[in-house]
């Protein structure tokens, strides 16, 4: 059997790719923040994707003769939606950290353990390849940045006979997606600068946020990407057309229907 590390475990996407794939034979190897798990029978250890020491040290116990890993799939994620000139700057590191520094910690120290067909599966958003939108910039920032990451970590591993995927989702049901509209929310109450704008912001999200799918959904996309023999680089899943729509249009366009939208009348 095969063995699959993946980061992340205990959200709602993590949980339901690993009832996945355990269903599909694979061994379970989960990391978390959280002090334990929620899904039975799986290789658990708590660990902070912003702590290399951290993760070296489960490296360390699981690097043992004869183990390798057939794929590091990465859920782990972060929203935060705030203004980029109110945003203080922890929080702002903190999006960094485990959004895109993550990937390249837990990539970087695992990385010894995967051998040729190996694969690394990485979860970013339908905002990533998108031109950012206001208030969430730096949750697309972030994602965008995971993409070039990815793009070049395939150029390289690709020599070495390994795989890369990159899952872009929209809306997904989970705490994750809870945690998001309490946080508009609590950007709406907070910022000095955009109070009618935030508002009418917020109302947008709903409607975006509403066309949710499950993380049963999901799941078994990443299973596909984790046991296809040739997986695809890109799998998209519930991607919001009018999101696509707005990004294909001039820059200048865009600003514009973006302050007819959101400015005071």
């Amino acid at each position: 059997m095969k063995n699959v590390l993946v980061v992340g475990c205990n959200g709602g996407m993590g949980a339901a790719i690993c009832a996945n794939l355990m269903k599909k034979g694979y061994i379970i190897t989960g990391i978390d923040i959280q002090n334990s798990a929620k899904i039975d029978n799986i290789n658990y250890f708590q660990g902070d994707v912003t702590d290399f020491e951290q993760l070296q040290a489960i490296y360390n116990q699981i690097a043992v003769d004869g183990f390798f890993l057939h794929a590091i799939v990465y859920v782990a994620g972060i929203y935060r939606m705030n203004s980029l000139i109110e945003i203080c700057p922890k929080q702002y590191q903190q999006v960094f950290d485990i959004n895109f520094l993550g990937v390249y910690r837990v990539n970087k120290i695992f990385a010894p353990l995967m051998r040729k067909g190996s694969r690394f599966v990485i979860t970013s958003s339908e905002l990533a390849p998108l031109n950012p939108l206001p208030f969430t910039g730096l949750y697309g920032i972030t994602k965008a940045a995971v993409e070039k990451y990815a793009f070049s970590l395939r150029m390289e591993v690709s020599l070495l006979g390994m795989h890369v995927s990159v899952i872009r989702p929209g809306a997904v049901k989970t705490q994750l997606l809870d945690d998001t509209m309490a946080n508009i929310n609590a950007f709406c109450d907070n910022t000095q600068l955009y109070k009618d704008n935030s508002k009418r912001f917020l109302k947008i999200v709903q409607s975006v946020e509403s066309k949710h799918i499950s993380p049963e959904r999901l799941a078994k996309v990443v299973g596909r990407a984790v046991s296809a023999q040739r997986p695809r680089y890109v799998y998209n899943i519930n991607r919001n057309i009018g999101l696509r729509l707005l990004s294909i249009l001039p820059a200048r366009l865009q600003v514009f229907i973006i302050n007819k939208l959101l400015k005071s009348k």
